[in-house]
């Protein structure tokens, strides 16, 4: 099995093989919470208009996402787990877009499958991909706003890479690293209205869900279907 570690939009474009497309700040954290809590698929998209116009033709869905970490105009939620534990999603479709990670999924042309990547259903990833056993592995961090490396998806990566190569992991370490790093933004009493600290502890919860979520397309659209491991 050869495993890659690919950065941003270039990597996703150069990605093959089985495809992890990772953005654990916050986009398939945020993801795998609305299915735990019981939205029955979601669509990620890369471009706010098409998300719009989706809401546009079908009321019901709600639009959840961000630019610059921020809710968009007429959104129902920003991109952020702690929001979505507080509401009744049950049976709900949910339209999602993102500065980093859905912009990966739309970018991963060349990947023979694409799964998202979150720590907090890393287990299930490693899980899937061993039972998959692709010749290729692609791990793309999509990092902030895809413009730049970040650690929390890098170390991700790593994670994954070192528990499919039987490599052990300090995941203590990582959270540290994180909140002294990355992470930080979390903390600023300035930025607890679109990126509390609640969202930290909640994306680094470790294998909290046991599935991945894997984006297949209808109707030309993709979606992310829930496969329990």
């Amino acid at each position: 099995m050869d495993i890659e570690i690919l950065q941003l939009l270039e990597g996703a474009k150069k990605a093959q093989g089985l495809t992890v497309i990772i953005d654990v700040f916050r986009a398939f954290s945020t993801a795998c919470y609305a299915i735990g809590n019981g939205i029955q698929r979601i669509y990620p998209v890369g471009d706010l208009q098409i998300a719009y116009k989706m809401k546009e033709q079908n009321p019901e869905f709600i639009l959840v996402g961000e630019r610059n970490e921020q809710k968009p105009v007429g959104f129902d939620f920003g991109n952020s787990p702690s929001q979505l534990l507080v509401t009744n999603l049950a049976g709900k479709i949910m339209v999602h877009t993102t500065s980093s990670g859905t912009q990966g999924i739309a970018n991963a042309t060349g990947a023979d499958e694409i799964i998202t990547g979150s720590f907090v259903n890393a287990g299930a990833i490693v899980d899937y991909i061993r039972k998959q056993n692709p010749a290729k592995v692609s791990l793309v961090c999509m990092g902030y706003s895809c413009q730049y490396p970040t650690d929390e998806d890098t170390l991700l990566a790593v994670y994954i890479k070192n528990e499919l190569e039987g490599v052990a992991n300090d995941f203590q370490a990582m959270v540290e690293q994180l909140r002294s790093g990355d992470g930080a933004r979390f903390f600023s009493p300035e930025k607890q209205e679109w990126a509390p600290t609640a969202d930290f502890d909640l994306c680094l919860s470790l294998n909290r869900f046991n599935f991945v979520l894997k984006v297949e397309i209808e109707k030309g659209l993709n979606y992310l279907m829930k496969i329990d491991i």
